[in-house]
């Protein structure tokens, strides 16, 4: 007897936890109308924590209000794209709901990123608004006149404080000093507009014109194997739809008594989604955290344990570690989804000790709101994979090189996924939209992969040269290029180097100029001036000349084989 295809028989839904439909209902919401029903419904409990400073749902829906009014006295309208660059911090889940409120679409960045790279995204979405980190206002501020937004509000992390931090931030002592700077500087414009002002006014006039559920809410931009990022569009339907799946996905959560902990950068996709979307429509406690540190982690879970913890591999580790000699009491957590990067099955291991819960990795790509797959929470999940597909979606598994042929069952071959969360394209760039976004609503992962007979994926390799470190993609092109720009560098290639832990190091090979001497600490410190710090080689190689094909193209595969060899 032939075995059965998996995307035909759907063989994955038997791996469901009990009580997880097959389906989501149709969306028919916007993230407007879900956070407006959870302040509705969870009015009095906290929706937001952020150093002790708390804040209810119906104080959230009040702000969201009140800084939507402000936006639109700055002039912003249905479509406009408004920039966000911005760490963990209440005001970033004001001002995501807020644009969105007013039917403009939100373009999320990372604040740690160089101006180069920042520059690059803002070339491309043209935002006429921006609302920044303080620390990071000046770098906006400087961009040539037909780049930079014609409004930038500047947001000072530590107004949103508990008084008592507030004023000891103040005192004249190195230790206050250096915790300031990390969270505030004063930007060099005379009047700059101050977050605060946008909140002085009334709440937005009922009358004002609301989103559809089709219309654009997001573009998050994503690394492309070409070294230049590309923004993908997600609408309120896709990012709803996820929010829907991953609340389908969680059998026995608890509407309006969870406390998730945002130790995930609110910018990334993946944070976006199981803090800023799924978190806020079950009426969770979302605990915010700038950047992650394990004393903060600790000191918030003597005072509000966490009971849902989405992060990668490495936090979990170093969480883990801090439990076992007793710092930390992690018991709390019921459930604990790692995504992004490999999750080794000793961290799985690790972890389920000092907590006595579940974690299970999933899968996902910005192209899918991300999330995908996941791990059944269950005794049917398989560590050492990444599950089987979400409520609604379906996965099928090709030829790479004719992605419209299916490989044999079993077999391995891209994956392709359809679902509610699929993104609509990627902005201003159609030829790479049909590249992606295949006929039937289908898109292309990139990623190789096998399907066991019951349904269960497994990642066997990466089509796309993306290294993922950290949870976040680099592009080896864009390192590559940076790399050449050095004066003893005549040639570079870039691949993705695996680490004990089960992440990925970027690694580079380098091809020195005659008479040239390799001074690794210069070339990493040239690298950091042009790149955000993930992106720096981690470790470098001198090596006599590249691998290349007959057309003359660098075979990063054989590179990376080599350096294997070395490491």
């Amino acid at each position: 007897m032939a075995t059965p295809n998996p995307h035909e028989s759907k063989v994955w839904l038997d791996a469901y936890a009990p009580g997880v439909p097959h389906e989501i209902d149709e969306v028919t919401e916007t993230l407007t109308d879900m956070i407006e029903t959870s302040v509705k419904t969870h009015g009095k409990a906290p929706a937001l924590e952020f150093f002790g400073a708390v804040t209810t749902y119906r104080e959230l829906g009040e702000q969201i209000e009140r800084a939507a009014e402000g936006l639109c006295r700055l002039g912003v309208t249905t479509g406009d794209r408004v920039a966000l660059i911005l760490p963990n911090c209440p005001q970033h889940v004001v001002a995501f709901y807020a644009v969105l409120r007013l039917g403009a679409i939100v373009v999320e960045h990372n604040p740690l990123y160089t101006p180069r790279e920042l520059r690059h995204q803002f070339e491309d979405h043209e935002a006429k608004y921006a609302i920044v980190w303080d620390k990071v206002y000046d770098v906006v501020d400087d961009f040539p006149g037909d780049v930079r937004p014609e409004k930038i509000v500047s947001v000072n992390l530590t107004a949103a404080l508990p008084w008592s931090k507030r004023l000891a931030l103040r005192l004249p002592i190195a230790k206050a000093k250096a915790s300031r700077a990390q969270l505030s500087e004063t930007p060099r414009a005379k009047h700059p507009i101050a977050w605060e002002s946008l909140l002085e006014g009334r709440r937005l006039p009922r009358r004002t014109p609301r989103p559809a559920v089709g219309d654009i809410a997001l573009l998050q931009y994503t690394s492309g194997t070409t070294g230049s990022p590309k923004g993908a569009i997600l609408t309120h339907g896709n990012l709803r739809a996820n929010a829907m799946q991953g609340r389908a996905w969680v059998p026995g959560l608890r509407e309006g008594e969870e406390t998730f902990y945002g130790v995930l950068p609110l910018f990334h996709a993946y944070g976006m989604t199981l803090c800023l979307t799924f978190a806020m429509s079950i009426g969770a406690r979302l605990v915010l955290f700038p950047k992650f540190d394990v004393a903060l982690v600790t000191a918030a879970a003597r005072k509000n344990p966490p009971t849902f913890l989405p992060a990668v591999p490495p936090i979990y580790d170093q969480l883990a570690r801090a439990s076992a000699q007793g710092s930390i009491d992690l018991t709390s957590i019921r459930f604990a989804i790692s995504g992004a990067m490999s999750l080794p099955v000793p961290t799985v291991e690790r972890w389920e000790a000092a907590t006595g819960g579940l974690l299970v990795e999933g899968y996902g790509m910005t192209e899918t709101s991300p999330v995908a797959l996941g791990n059944p929470i269950g005794p049917s999940r398989r560590p050492g994979t990444v599950g089987v597909p979400f409520p609604s979606t379906e996965i099928r598994v090709v030829d790479p090189e004719d992605p419209s042929v299916d490989v044999e069952p079993g077999g391995p071959g891209e994956l392709l996924i359809r679902g509610p969360q699929v993104f609509q394209g990627y902005w201003r760039r159609p030829g790479e939209t049909a590249d992606s976004l295949l006929e039937g609503g289908w898109v292309r992962s990139g990623d190789i992969v096998t399907v066991s007979p019951d349904g269960f994926v497994k990642i066997v390799d990466r089509l796309k040269e993306l290294i993922i470190t950290g949870g976040f993609n680099v592009s080896p092109t864009e390192v590559e290029e940076t790399l050449q720009q050095h004066p003893d560098v005549s040639d570079a290639a870039v691949v993705a180097l695996p680490r004990r832990d089960g992440g990925e190091d970027v690694a580079a090979a380098v091809v020195l100029r005659p008479d040239a001497s390799l001074d690794v600490n210069a070339l990493r410190d040239f690298c950091r001036t042009r790149l955000a710090a993930y992106k720096v080689p981690k470790r470098i190689f001198v090596v006599e000349d590249l691998p290349r094909s007959l057309i003359g193209k660098v075979l990063r595969r054989e590179v990376r084989s080599r350096l294997l060899g070395e490491s």
